[in-house]
């Protein structure tokens, strides 16, 4: 196989450094704000890091999930509670898909309200146990469990959910587990740092992703 075949390999990230004379300022300033997010607030560093995990399973940024995960580690999370936090992220990403199916079937049915967005559309989810009844009935019994509690709590779960679902862009699913944080009270303040996780790590695996370009740019 031709080397330059390999578009990433975990070397390459030891060229992010670059950006700090190629972009000093932008630079500069990221990592100051993604120092901040990570760390300990109203949510303990190692839990940060699991949401880091997560998130990073949802932007598929292969770079994030190699150094949160060895955080992760340093924080002495288990690799049970990393996978749970992998779980919930898996829910996430796959609910946002079934999620926006509510607007699939508004557009096919020709629905003439110009909102694209109400909370109420959600409804129409109970729709696909008629359209697809077994594979809506699996997928059910999948997200209740991931969400359940485990070595992770309810809240944790939740928290973690509002992060991936930041990282999803689904109004739905920020609605529904903003909601199920504070019924297992979570504070503003944790949901605010949960979010501030994810978009740190949603604008560092546009970063990561960078050294990619540096390879691409190079040869």
């Amino acid at each position: 196989m031709n080397q330059n075949d390999s578009l990433y390999k975990k070397s390459h990230f030891n060229r992010l450094g670059e950006f700090s004379t190629l972009s000093p300022e932008s630079f500069k300033t990221f990592v100051a704000f993604d120092k901040k997010a990570l760390s300990e607030g109203k949510l303990t560093a190692k839990f940060k890091e699991l949401i880091a995990v997560a998130v990073a399973h949802t932007t598929g940024c292969p770079h994030c999930i190699d150094f949160h995960v060895k955080q992760v580690k340093k924080h002495r999370a288990s690799k049970e509670e990393m996978a749970e936090a992998i779980m919930v992220a898996t829910a996430l990403k796959a609910g946002s898909a079934l999620a926006h199916g509510v607007n699939a079937l508004n557009a096919y049915d020709g629905t003439a309200d110009d909102e694209l967005y109400r909370a109420s559309y959600i409804n129409r989810l109970k729709e696909f146990s008629q359209l697809d009844g077994d594979v809506f009935k699996a997928f059910v019994t999948f997200d209740q469990k991931a969400m359940k509690a485990g070595l992770l709590s309810v809240k944790e779960k939740e928290l973690i959910a509002i992060a991936v679902a930041h990282t999803t862009g689904c109004p739905y699913c920020i609605d529904i587990h903003t909601k199920g944080a504070k019924k297992a009270k979570a504070t503003r303040e944790e949901v605010a740092e949960a979010i501030m996780v994810a978009t740190a790590l949603k604008a560092g695996s546009a970063l990561s992703h960078g050294v990619n370009a540096l390879v691409a740019y190079d040869e």
